[in-house]
């Protein structure tokens, strides 16, 4: 592989398998070994974690199992959220690029179609002082997997009746991801957060959700700068962690 970038995936470390290629990518930048925009692309990963400590199981040599080492450090940590935006939105554009309509981003960074979800991302920060020291950005695609345990995943294939050469793909992903990153070091976190809006998954539409084990009706309205979800609920508006508000999706 060889993207057409100025520097991520530039230095590219391929593994047959591994447990998480985020793991992975701990390890290298413990042991000073990672560039900025160092990529660690896996075959197989047999133990990929996503939110809320949930596994990311995937047929090995199918799909795109990756993580990407950055260090935003011209990010406060009080705006992390703007680094999900810009990756999120930068998975969106290749899964645009051949599924053109009713791809949408499910707060915080997965991505849907249809109810179904596609791919997902986990980014952990390392934080010194006000800013960020390093990210590392856990991304899984589902491309050429047809069949699943979980009943609400799709792929690539499913979605377009296609394959699709892996190699290629992580390229458009890896320049997509430069594009969105460079564009939010160079301000463009407002507009980022704008076009996330407008794709986002039952944005401003009254849906059920899961809260403190109760489900209720809600209407999301936005995020606020830390990142957390803005739902209407009630006649008040409420704000959520990661972890403190549940999607309720049909049987």
């Amino acid at each position: 592989m060889s993207p057409r970038s100025l520097f991520i995936g530039q230095q590219l470390v391929f593994m047959p398998e591994c447990a998480s290629t985020n793991t992975e990518a701990h390890e290298l930048v413990n042991n000073n070994c990672a560039t900025d925009g160092c990529v660690i692309v896996a075959g197989a990963q047999t133990g990929g974690r996503g939110q809320r400590g949930n596994t990311w199981d995937v047929e090995p040599d199918k799909n795109i199992t990756l993580s990407v080492i950055l260090k935003p450090t011209f990010l406060e940590a009080q705006h992390q959220f703007s680094l999900n935006i810009a990756v999120s939105l930068a998975v969106l554009d290749l899964m645009q690029a051949y599924v053109p309509a009713g791809v949408r981003l499910k707060w915080p960074n997965d991505l849907y179609c249809h109810d179904q979800k596609a791919g997902g991302i986990l980014i952990e920060n390392s934080v010194s002082g006000r800013f960020l020291q390093h990210s590392v950005i856990g991304i899984g695609l589902n491309v050429n997997q047809v069949t699943f345990a979980q009943p609400r995943a799709t792929s690539l294939a499913l979605l377009t009746g296609r394959q699709f050469t892996l190699s290629a793909l992580v390229e458009e992903m890896l320049e997509n991801l430069e594009r969105r990153y460079l564009a939010l070091r160079c301000g463009g976190a407002a507009a980022q957060k704008q076009e996330y809006l407008g794709h986002l998954y039952r944005y401003q539409e009254w849906h059920a959700f899961e809260v403190q084990g109760q489900v209720v009706q809600g209407q999301i309205t936005g995020i606020d700068a830390a990142g957390r979800l803005a739902v209407l609920i009630e006649q008040k508006l409420q704000f959520f962690q990661f972890q403190e508000i549940k999607f309720v999706i049909g049987e």
